[in-house]
């Protein structure tokens, strides 16, 4: 996660142009959220892809209807890789950095926050966090 911080802040200060407006942005960054209404209304719509990034021994104990399964110990690696590979080994296609509503979640909201700014920071600008994660979804739609 360090690294990806580092690599967030070298991207920030190049679009700044300075270190202390850089710093002041990468600080200020706050993840992009995603209601439980704005969710059903994406899912119901066609416009949102689901990333679970819990492990995959809680995902296979249940996850949200449509939701890919990449724990966020190999987010990295995933976005990274190229989109043959990403297929093979996810059995789906890689999202690509300008696609909008890819939404991220965990059981409580953490790890789904992370996988929301490693997203942002590798260019994924239409990553979102679904904050009531997992423990939301159960107790209103399971």
């Amino acid at each position: 996660m360090l690294r990806v911080a580092f690599l967030r802040l070298c991207h920030t200060v190049a679009a700044a142009g300075t270190m202390s407006g850089a710093l002041d942005s990468f600080l200020s960054f706050s993840v992009p959220t995603v209601s439980l209404s704005e969710l059903r209304s994406l899912l119901a719509s066609g416009r949102a892809r689901l990333f679970d990034v819990r492990s995959r021994e809680e995902a296979e104990a249940g996850t949200i209807p449509g939701a890919l399964n990449i724990p966020v110990s190999e987010l990295e690696s995933a976005l990274t890789m190229e989109p043959a590979a990403f297929r093979a080994l996810y059995s789906a296609e890689k999202p690509k950095p300008e696609d909008k509503n890819l939404v991220f979640f965990c059981q409580m909201g953490k790890r789904g926050s992370q996988a929301t700014q490693l997203a942002h920071s590798l260019g994924y600008t239409g990553a979102r966090h679904y904050a009531g994660a997992y423990k939301e979804w159960l107790e209103k739609e399971g």
